[in-house]
């Protein structure tokens, strides 16, 4: 099943759109409350620690050298594009060598120019999430940075640290980590708050981010070793972390071609082609094969009575409702409007009936806010299985959209199946 896609950097949740930021009561949501918080600590611990940091010429100098490499590397990778909201990078292979070799101070600051630099030079995109990432990254390098001087009060003073490896790199190491739970769990905390219903494990890491979190700690501590040796180094671990960089910005946009952006879910055509897939899969195994095709009921009159931002809230909440309840190897996407369409491997008419039914009860219980309250809507829903209904792709689809004409025809809020009988009770 493909998940509702947030930006990876953001972990999922409903950060992907801008949220409510007032509840019902017309207070401030948890949300907003939670970001403008971490933001007013950021910029607390920012301006406190430059007041009291010391000016020296070798932490300035280190600090402009790995800021130059980090806007070399957004730069390089500028033409590429970067996909909707605030894709996944190695920035942090930059600013964390910042943490480790230079006071605090430095760690808080330097992810402000490298992000604004995101913001206005690659890819605009909502400001409260750009802050967020912001602050999350330079609250956790920060404490990395205070924990790691603890052990190597002066990193840049000598190599020893680096030479006599204990326990100066191991310490390093750890204080990555710690760098990525922390920055991790600050943003996980407001995608978790936006989308209430969504899972910790869906906001937290997958195999895919943790590889990416393991690259940008190598990447980061082997940074701060060459700068340690001598500045010049830089010049020999820039190139490899360009082709890095650039190589994760091109699988993103690749893998973005075959989402919708708006609810993250695969396109018309992704799906298509991994249906395929699986319909062969099932003619080879002579296994089962059910196809649910979902329409939102009176989708039009919530753009018209609530506006069309409430009207992409609800296909977002929709979304992920049909995601929270399928299996990781369900097929779901989005066919277009309001259409989405399910691909349910293994099931046979009674068990696509059941999940159809489940699905139908999840929507109808989800409320998304809006101005005048909340918006609830219901979905009809047809069912087609391979053999019985079709013996291709395209008998079943339109098999499935005969029974969707039928649920709608018969009162909407209910799931059909393409034969005579009448539409299940609800």
């Amino acid at each position: 099943m493909t998940a509702v896609q947030s930006s990876a950097e953001d972990r999922g949740g409903d950060l992907t759109q801008k949220p409510s930021w007032r509840g019902l009561s017309g207070r401030p949501s948890v949300t907003a409350v939670y970001v403008s918080v971490v933001i007013a600590v950021h910029v607390s611990l920012t301006v406190a620690a430059l007041l009291e940091a010391p000016l020296r010429l070798n932490d300035l100098g280190t600090f402009g050298a790995i800021l130059a490499c980090g806007v070399v590397c957004i730069e390089a990778s500028r033409r590429l594009g970067m996909p909707a909201g605030v894709a996944r990078d190695l920035l942090s292979a930059w600013w964390l060598p910042a943490a480790l070799l230079l006071p605090p101070a430095y760690a808080l600051v330097v992810p402000i120019p490298l992000q604004l630099l995101l913001q206005f030079r690659v890819r605009r995109t909502l400001l409260y999430r750009r802050l967020l990432l912001m602050a999350a990254h330079g609250i956790a390098a920060a404490v990395a940075s205070v924990l790691f001087h603890l052990v190597v009060p002066d990193p840049l003073a000598g190599t020893d640290w680096v030479v006599d490896v204990t326990p100066g790199i191991p310490v390093a190491v750890g204080c990555a980590v710690l760098f990525t739970v922390i920055s991790t769990f600050i943003v996980a905390i407001a995608a978790h708050a936006a989308n209430p219903e969504s899972g910790w494990k869906d906001v937290l890491w997958t195999r895919e981010s943790l590889l990416l979190d393991l690259v940008e700690l190598c990447v980061g501590v082997t940074v701060s070793i060459c700068a340690t040796i001598s500045l010049g180094l830089l010049l020999l671990a820039l190139p490899p972390a360009v082709l890095l960089q650039r190589s994760l910005m091109h699988q993103q946009l690749q893998a973005a071609a075959r989402t919708d952006a708006k609810t993250g879910l695969l396109n018309a055509v992704a799906w298509q082609r991994e249906a395929d897939t699986e319909l062969s899969r099932a003619q080879r195994g002579h296994e089962s094969l059910a196809l649910l095709l979902i329409d939102i009921d009176y989708f039009k009159r919530v753009n018209d009575t609530h506006g069309h931002l409430v009207g992409d809230q609800v296909l977002i909440g929709v979304a992920s409702t049909l995601c929270h309840q399928l299996r990781d190897y369900d097929i779901v996407g989005r066919f277009g409007g309001e259409e989405f369409v399910v691909l349910l491997p293994g099931a046979d008419t009674v068990e696509a009936c059941r999940v159809a039914e489940r699905l139908r009860g999840r929507v109808r219980r989800l409320a998304v806010p809006a101005e005048e309250g909340t918006v609830s809507v219901t979905i009809s829903i047809g069912v087609a299985l391979f053999r019985m209904h079709g013996a291709d792709m395209i008998e079943m689809l339109a098999a499935a959209d005969l029974a969707l004409y039928r649920a709608k025809q018969s009162g909407r809020d209910r799931v059909c199946l393409p034969a005579l009988d009448g539409p299940r009770p609800l």
